[in-house]
Order: C-alpha cells, then structure tokens, then sequence
C-alpha cells in the first residue's frame, strides 16, 4: 500500500485539491478540522497531511500556524497554490427558489471572500460558517427539505450532486490558497511535477527582549546575502501582551552556506531561530495558463 495523506475534509474541499495534485495516487483521507488532520500526522494514522496556510485575500489561517509553533513539530515539505473559485449552489429541489433562500453555508473564509455578492444578492440570507466549504456542500445535500445554499467549489458540487445557480461569485479575481504539505520526518517529497515554480524556506524567528533595533538586524541578515523575503508576519507567542514571533518565508531552499549563515548570524544576535521547513512549491495556476482545461 503507498503513502496516506491527511486533508481538510470531507470530500469536495479545495484542501482535496490540493493534496491530488500532489498525491494522485496515494489514499486521501479526510478530516474534519485543521488540528485533526495536523494531530493524525503526528498520531502516525497518515504519512502526510495538506492544510490550508494563507489565502491572498483573508490572509494566513492562523489556526494551522500556532498548531505548527505550538502543538507540534511537523516539518514543512512541500507547497502548492490552488486559484480559488466560489461558487452558489443549492439543491436540486431549491434551483428555482434559489434567490429567496433563507441561509447560505461555508467556510468563514469563503463567506468572507464572497462579501459583495451576498450583500447585494442575498441581503436576508443568514450566513452559517461550517469547517469547510466541502462540509457545507455536504450539509446542503443532506438537507433537500431546507432552503439553504452552499458556497464551494465545482468539485464539491459534482461529488455532492448539487446544482450550481451562481458561477464565480468571489470578490475578486486573483484569490489563491497556499496549502502546505506536512511530514513527522521532514523527508523532501520527490516530485517532477511541471506544476514547479520555486522554493522556499520558511523560518520562525524571536526577537531578543529589551533590543532597540533588533527587527532591523533580522532584516539585514537576509539583505546583505540578497535573499528575497517574500513574506514576513508577526504572531503572538501566548506568554503575554507584546511577545510575538515572526515567521519569514525566504525565495531560496536550505543550502550549505547561504540559510546556515542566516541562521547562525541570527543566534550570535541572541535570536531564536526554528525552521519549520525548506521545501519545494508548486501551483495550479500554472496548470491553467498551459492547460486550460485543467480544473
């Protein structure tokens, strides 16, 4: 038997998505919340597990970092961006009644991604936020006698047989979300894919107390060896009011000399350093722009 991989399900999420890409063949295994994909990892029940990182619209999902820094260590492996589409569907009993539905279901991101459009077409609609876009379409499924619709993909609405009344109802166009790939071990995933655009390493980094300057120092360390930062980001480390940490995604994968430098110039300024993983990563979008009938 291959590899088990851990996704945010049920069925039908952009988190599956995410993990076939990567893992065509391998069994997929859906959980019902971040933790518990992340806690399945480290239970060993899988080999890998996909979560959601960052969308480019409603920011980082702050659920799968402090899970990362603080429940467990669970080396980053592997990246991939999926271009998010949202769509309204309803059951099949509900198509023609559809703009007068009493609620709509998803994830809080995607309800949040499809502000404009609820607000100006379903203004009465009460919005129930749900662990997935993928449980939302579920629920509607399940659910024919209720006047209720679902935002979600159009993968979910082929698996979950519901008919789709509104196409690409999010607010705006250039909406991706990076999903990171999970491993107990830290093992690189050997992967020829063409969906290859780069990689990464992403750190988390402290600052020591009471050090006028310091933030500027971290900074420089990656300036002067030009290592592109193509995002840096504060967090709370939950010890109190103003301690936070910061996580650094670097354009470059660990070598021999170049990260090790960072690192070590980092420690001589008495910060913490933590890598939680150097990686490789790979986009839908690309599959898209050279396939466009790749969904």
């Amino acid at each position: 038997m291959g590899n088990s991989v851990a996704y945010l399900g049920p069925k039908g999420t952009f988190t599956e998505m995410a993990a076939a890409t990567i893992f065509p063949n391998e069994e997929h295994k859906p959980y019902t919340t971040i933790p518990n994909c992340m806690d399945g990892l480290a239970q060993g029940e899988v080999d890998y597990a996909v979560v959601p990182l960052e969308n480019a619209i409603e920011g980082s999902v702050n659920l799968t970092l402090d899970y990362l820094i603080h429940k467990h260590n669970l080396p980053i492996v592997g990246e991939v961006t999926v271009p998010i589409e949202q769509h309204l569907m309803v059951h099949k009993e509900n198509v023609d009644s559809w703009t007068t539905i009493k609620e709509v279901r998803s994830h809080p991101h995607a309800i949040a991604q499809c502000h404009e459009f609820l607000r100006n077409v379903l203004p009465d609609a009460d919005k129930v936020y749900m662990n997935s876009t993928g449980s939302a379409v579920k629920w509607v499924k399940d659910h024919p006698e209720q006047p209720v619709a679902a935002i979600g993909n159009e993968l979910a609405a082929k698996k979950y047989q519901l008919e789709i009344v509104q196409e690409n109802i999010h607010d705006y166009d250039n909406n991706h979300t990076r999903f990171v790939i999970l491993d107990r071990d830290g093992a690189s995933i050997a992967n020829s894919s063409p969906l290859y655009v780069g990689d990464k390493t992403t750190m988390m980094v402290t600052l020591p107390s009471d050090y006028s300057g310091a933030l500027h120092q971290v900074l420089s360390a990656f300036a002067w060896r030009k290592l592109n930062l193509s995002k840096i980001e504060s967090r709370p480390m939950k010890t109190g009011l103003g301690n936070y940490f910061f996580v650094i995604d670097v354009d470059h994968k660990m070598d021999d000399v170049l990260i090790p430098g960072v690192v070590a110039e980092l420690q001589a300024l008495d910060c913490g350093v933590r890598i939680l993983g150097s990686y490789t990563c790979y986009s839908l979008t690309k599959a898209k722009k050279t396939a466009p009938s790749i969904k």
